[in-house]
């Protein structure tokens, strides 16, 4: 069967496989050569502590404290602009309104707002929740992708055209460019979805924001073909979207923010950059696989109540037998956390409330059990240099379902939380750094003479 060009360019030939190979060949660098150099692989040390690369005034990891001189680990805390993210989470429910909009202010602002500000800030947010004109038909519906952070990311872009002061970095012109992609962000989700499914054979209903929603609210409304939700679907949304708005500077999306801002980019380029750091499956496609993971899990554990059969299966993840055979149990271990997940622990509270009244227990007490019983296996079958625990995705995934979110909004929901925290970064980066980051690298190849091309 002879193939057309365009099919040509998605086949592996046997030619591609060969490269592949001398690629690996000369790709590879002995992992005792790491030591010996002292490089700190992923920028942290054996313990998980990061290489201090610099400083912020936004948001703070804390996860060791010091007891009697020593550095001893402690249950994690997350604090926004110094204020602990359980209390601000505790004082928004307390006074029964949504904290999306507050918590950005306070992110990008440094300071809690007043009443007023507050009221400001949401009328600010509602002018810019609009798209350009024929935007959705011009860029949305042409080409739409399954994988969402990519449509999402190539709109992104596409806005860059529209923008006269694309490449202004003033903190005047970078602000607003902020909050029109902050306001924008879940219309550019929506409607990628929307698109791609309608692409695929179902109806298309495209609706507009409305200026009285919060932005969780307009999400689920702007989602569903009937446009209901419950005000407990919007609460927990809301709260989802805060507690993933940021998380210090040193994660790999925000790191990535601070360091495409230093090369004097504009900021459609460097949110794009950080959509496609967050899609990894290490970083913000991490509850999108819990949720596959357990999908898998249900279907081999018989009995889910069953501790020896879950833990089985939870071995065989391990020893790279069982889901994708990666040797993962996904959601389990942080980067920074060796005791708890602060977003963890809120999260699941109301995940146990949302599951009795969506009759999902069955489901919840699966995984609390793989909760307690996944950091024993690893400890049985990994050398490891830290505590491991459930992070913010583990839980994230199931309360997603729970909502009748579609998986392909996992990460951009993620996404459309920590854009907030990504123009924090970019503000603060332009304010106070005027090198362009650049760490070392080794070099390892021995220098070589040329060799002619006819004496090779």
């Amino acid at each position: 069967m002879v193939k057309t060009v365009q099919e040509a360019l998605f086949d592996i030939t046997p030619e591609i496989k060969k490269l592949a190979a001398l690629s690996e060949k000369n790709n590879q660098i002995e992992k005792d050569l790491y030591t010996k150099y002292e490089v700190k692989r992923g920028l942290r040390d054996l313990n998980g502590k990061g290489v201090l690369a610099g400083l912020t005034n936004i948001s703070d990891v804390c996860a060791k404290e010091i007891v009697d001189g020593k550095e001893v680990p402690c249950p994690g805390r997350l604090y926004y602009r110094g204020y602990n993210i359980k209390d601000l989470v505790n004082g928004f429910l307390a006074a029964d309104h949504y904290g999306f909009e507050e918590i950005s202010y306070l992110l990008l602002f440094g300071d809690l707002p007043t009443e007023k500000e507050l009221s400001d800030f949401h009328d600010l947010l509602v002018e810019r929740r609009v798209l350009p004109p024929n935007f959705v038909r011009d860029v949305i519906m042409k080409a739409s992708s399954p994988d969402m952070m990519n449509s999402i990311s190539r709109s992104i872009l596409q806005l860059y055209s529209y923008d006269s002061k694309a490449d202004d970095t003033s903190t005047e012109n970078v602000l607003r460019q902020c909050l029109n992609l902050i306001s924008q962000f879940p219309m550019l989700m929506v409607y990628g979805y929307h698109a791609y499914n309608y692409k695929m054979g179902e109806d298309l209903f495209i609706y507009a924001p409305k200026p009285e929603l919060s932005t969780a609210e307009n999400i689920l409304m702007m989602l569903r073909e009937d446009r209901k939700y419950t005000k407990l679907e919007a609460r927990i949304l809301d709260m989802a979207l805060v507690l993933h708005m940021d998380h210090g500077g040193g994660n790999n999306s925000t790191f990535t923010t601070h360091v495409v801002t230093s090369s004097g980019t504009d900021t459609y380029s460097t949110m794009a950059a950080a959509m496609a750091s967050l899609k990894g499956p290490k970083h913000g496609g991490a509850n999108v696989k819990v949720v596959q993971m357990f999908d898998d899990m249900k279907k081999v554990v018989k009995d889910w109540t069953d501790k020896e059969e879950v833990a089985a299966y939870l071995t065989r993840l391990l020893d790279k037998d069982a889901f994708d055979k990666k040797g993962l149990i996904y959601g389990m271990g942080h980067a920074v956390y060796s005791v708890s997940d602060p977003r963890a622990e809120i999260f699941k509270d109301f995940v146990k409330r949302l599951a009795k009244e969506k009759g999902y227990e069955k489901e919840y007490n699966l995984y609390e059990m793989v909760e307690h019983m996944a950091p024993l296996i690893i400890g049985e079958k990994r050398k490891i240099y830290k505590g491991v625990n459930a992070n913010v995705d583990f839980y994230s995934g199931l309360v997603y379902s729970m909502l009748d979110l579609p998986p392909a909004l996992y990460t951009p929901i993620f996404a459309a939380a920590r854009i907030v925290g990504w123009s924090a970064h970019r503000l603060e980066e332009l304010k106070n750094v005027d090198k362009i980051i650049r760490p070392a690298y080794k070099p390892l190849a021995p220098y070589k003479e040329y060799v002619k091309l006819e004496d090779r």
